[in-house]
């Protein structure tokens, strides 16, 4: 029954426009009181009604097939995709009660890291300076818990990572070109990495664990496994170390690609100079229409007023383009100041990306592992980490990697107050931004660590370069000139989102950017390139 209406509703809907243009038609032809619109008025409405409810009914079965066929799908193909589609769901599920899962361990997991470990390093030292040994099984003891949960942060965010790496591998082999695929491709081999490197400290947790159930239980192999657990340490911590300083590098290199740009407005003063000769150009050109008009009104002789008319239309001819040209130097000029606003957010991210890799990463984690190298060799050398240098580069270690994990939390929880206490901020320009909500309930959403923010600074960052950016086929774009337009596009290049990237010919580049279709998939990407090195 689905199929006749599909093949009928084109033509229906043909009808009905015919029919619309027909009844303004017969309005028309009434008004002026052709000869014959009375007599076939009659004919006319019954064939306008006819059609009407003939469209009226098409319209009802399609509405009504799509509900039941749950958006439209084929009798006998519904059964495969609907499968499919709860299967996608419950997989995004998972994947979300993990991650929400893991968040919730992370506050636990921080002090852990950065208190409790170097503590306990601490005690060990003490207690082998000592000898005392209910101290030291103390300590032991401690270990163990702090190391299990570790473990068990570590382990919940690889599974995590491992299922959103796989996730986005498949969405970029969906999307094979274009800023969807490469958004995709750069976070599968993010999560990807996320995942090695998570499984590696997840083993070094394993070993920490061990270390400490040996001294608990006295072990004589209790310095083997001390040596181990060093060794493994060692390792996480120079991956992760090595991984931050590369993190680093790629900042540093989007930075300077960023900073050749130049300062827009010193970039722009030429074309800006130009447009403002324009605009003082069409004002004399005003100016001169009417002293011409004032002319003509002073003078009496034949055909004057075919003169003054002629004038006022020049003269209104001549206002027309100073306003035009006005308008266009003011767009101009806020293009530029908007070019530049967002050309200093992007360095200023990648500042602040370079200096938390550098101190939590490349430094933090590279101390930690010098730790693990201290560790095993006391381990191997004088006996279960006596040297109180092992204990102090560990806790120096943690102190930088929880000063940035500190840093970074307070500003996700800002960002999340703003976000809700003034949503008309970062609010995208013609969109109505949400009720502002109250002080008690920002402060209940900025504590909700596991949320992300979705409507912030960077996401409004990335609207204003993709408007600077877009063709003239998107709404709000088309007034942006040809030099404002390359100079945003080149600031994308800059932030690695350029035809290369996309696997796309230029042309085929510039053509996405002008597809109204891929808007929200251009704003992801350059808030994504915008946050990564």
């Amino acid at each position: 029954m689905s199929t006749p209406v599909h093949r009928t509703s084109p033509r229906q809907s043909s009808a009905v426009l015919t029919s619309a243009a027909q009844r303004r038609e017969g309005d028309r032809t009434g008004r002026t009181g052709r000869a014959g619109s009375a007599s076939s008025r009659p004919a006319e409405h019954a064939l306008l009604a006819m059609q009407s409810r003939a469209g009226n009914r098409a319209a009802t079965a399609a509405v009504q097939r799509a509900r039941d066929t749950g958006g439209g799908q084929a009798a006998g193909s519904g059964a495969p995709a609907a499968g499919a589609k709860q299967k996608k769901n419950y997989r995004d599920r998972i994947a979300a009660l993990l991650d929400r899962f893991k968040k919730n361990l992370e506050p636990i997991d921080t002090f852990i890291k950065g208190f409790q470990t170097p503590t306990n390093a601490a005690f060990t030292q003490q207690a082998a300076v000592a000898a005392n040994e209910g101290l030291k099984h103390s300590a032991a003891a401690s270990g163990t818990s702090a190391a299990s949960g570790n473990l068990l942060t570590e382990a919940a965010g690889t599974v995590v990572s491992g299922m959103d790496a796989y996730k986005n591998m498949k969405s970029a082999q969906q999307n094979e070109t274009g800023a969807k695929h490469h958004t995709a491709k750069k976070k599968a081999k993010t999560k990807g990495t996320d995942t090695v490197v998570g499984a590696i400290s997840s083993g070094s947790y394993s070993a920490a664990i061990a270390k400490e159930a040996t001294k608990i239980q006295k072990a004589a192999d209790a310095a083997v496994a001390s040596e181990a657990s060093g060794i493994a340490s060692a390792s996480i911590g120079g991956i992760k170390g090595m991984r931050a300083a590369l993190r680093v590098k790629g900042a540093a290199s989007k930075y300077r690609q960023i900073k050749k740009l130049g300062d827009p407005h010193a970039v722009h003063a030429g074309s800006l100079a130009q447009l403002n000769d324009m605009r003082e150009q069409a004002n004399w050109a005003a100016a001169e229409a009417y002293v011409a008009l004032d002319a003509y009104w002073s003078h009496d002789e034949p055909g004057r007023l075919e003169l003054v008319s002629d004038a006022i239309d020049a003269a209104w001819d001549a206002m027309g383009e100073a306003r035009d040209a006005a308008e266009t130097l003011k767009r101009a000029e806020e293009d530029v100041e908007k070019l530049s606003t967002v050309q200093g957010y992007a360095k200023k991210k990648q500042l602040t990306k370079m200096g938390k890799e550098t101190v939590g990463g490349a430094v933090g984690e590279s101390t930690k592992a010098a730790a693990g190298v201290v560790t095993a060799v006391a381990a191997g050398t004088a006996g279960l980490a006596s040297n109180p240098v092992g204990w102090g580069l560990a806790g120096a270690g943690a102190g930088l990697v929880l000063s940035v994990t500190l840093y970074k939390a307070l500003r996700a929880a800002t960002k999340r107050y703003e976000e809700v206490h003034h949503p008309e901020r970062w609010a995208a320009k013609g969109e109505t931004p949400e009720e502002a909500a109250s002080r008690k309930e920002s402060l209940q959403h900025a504590l909700k660590f596991w949320k992300k923010v979705s409507k912030g600074e960077r996401q409004a960052m990335a609207r204003e370069i993709y408007a600077l950016a877009a063709g003239p086929d998107i709404p709000g774009s088309g007034s942006t000139t040809a030099e404002m337009r390359e100079s945003a596009r080149a600031l994308l290049r800059a932030l690695k989102a350029g035809p290369d990237k996309h696997k796309l010919e230029p042309e085929a580049w510039a053509e996405s950017l002008n597809d109204p279709s891929k808007k929200a998939g251009w704003i992801q990407e350059i808030a994504e390139q915008l946050a990564s090195g």
